[in-house]
This record gives structure tokens, C-alpha cells and sequence, in this order.
């Protein structure tokens, strides 16, 4: 079983298009991992996929995308749903890092960091993940220094992805700075 392309299914399925698997996602983005396994297994490249299978793809991956607790899963981030995934907002490290191609650049300074097309913005603890982030759409990206602890401070809410993404809502211009 490829579990690379297995992780992307799941994520593709929880995050940007759960009623083309016949799921409803809670407020909390929680599924029956039953129900997803029975969704994925109509396909035939899935039809032997169990929830060991789910299990390994959260465990061996380097990046925490999903979890599974009672018998019900759901992505960490990353959603483009249309029903917003309630977050807990929770109190930022002072700094935060947002890795973005180029191009983007004049239109962030206009207008801050907006989900554009997810339900949050996405954020890194630190400036490696942000660039590697960044590649995926510009081969020498911007990584951008968002000060997270001065927003929250002024009623940004951020929110804890997983151990080292953070999600927010809109990011005003002011907060942020590139070198």
C-alpha cells in the first residue's frame, strides 16, 4: 500500500471535500473513522485500507496532518470547507513565520495575510519550515516575521495547528515585516 498517496486521500477527503466521500464533519472537523474507512474502501485502490493503515500514516508522518482519538479522526489544518472548523485560540509565541512565493508580496503588504482560499492562515514556529513551505509555489520564497504576541495582544486570534504549525485569522500588514 502507498502511504503517501494514502495520507493524501485522507487529507483530501477531511480537509477540502468530505461530501464527495459521503461525510459530515462535526464542528470540530471530527468523523467516525468507520465512516471514512467505509467511504475510502468504494474505491478499489482502497478497498483493503483498515484503521492500521490510518494509524501508520498519522504515526510515520513528519508532519502531524491528522489524529485519531475514540474511534473518530479528523486533519489538524489546512481545511478549505465551506463549514468553518472551530479552533481553540490559544496565546502565540512572540514571533511566528509565513513562507509565500514572491509574487504575493505587494498584495500582503496592501492587505495583511488573509486564509485566501483555507479557513486560516497558516503559520510557522520557525523560518525553515516557512521557506520550505514557501518553495512549494516560488523556488527562492519570502519568509515573512509576523509578530504574533503584539497581534494577539490586539485582538488577532491564533490558533495551534499542530506542535509547530499555528493557524490565525486575518494578519493586518502592521504586524508583519520580511528581511
Amino acid at each position: 500500500m502507498n502511504y503517501t498517496e494514502l495520507s493524501k486521500e485522507v487529507s483530501y477527503a477531511l480537509r477540502h471535500n468530505p461530501q464527495e466521500y459521503g461525510l459530515v464533519l462535526d464542528d470540530d472537523g471530527w468523523v467516525d473513522t468507520e465512516d471514512l474507512l467505509e467511504a475510502l474502501r468504494k474505491k478499489k485502490k482502497w478497498n483493503k485500507v483498515d484503521v492500521n493503515d490510518l494509524i501508520k500514516i498519522i504515526d510515520e508522518s513528519n508532519k502531524k496532518r491528522h489524529e485519531i482519538i475514540d474511534n473518530k479522526i479528523r486533519a489538524l489544518y489546512g481545511h478549505s470547507t465551506n463549514k468553518t472548523i472551530i479552533k481553540e485560540k490559544i496565546e502565540p509565541p512572540e514571533f511566528l513565520y509565513h513562507g509565500t512565493a514572491r509574487r504575493f508580496l505587494d498584495s500582503i503588504k496592501k492587505n495583511g495575510l488573509t486564509p485566501m482560499k483555507r479557513q486560516y492562515v497558516h503559520l510557522s514556529e520557525d523560518k525553515e519550515t516557512a521557506y520550505e513551505v514557501g518553495k512549494r509555489r516560488d523556488s527562492k520564497p519570502v519568509v515573512l516575521k509576523v509578530m504574533a504576541k503584539d497581534a494577539w495582544n490586539n485582538g488577532v486570534a491564533f490558533y495551534l495547528g499542530n506542535d509547530t504549525i499555528w493557524l490565525s485569522d486575518l494578519i493586518p500588514n502592521n504586524y508583519i515585516t520580511h528581511e
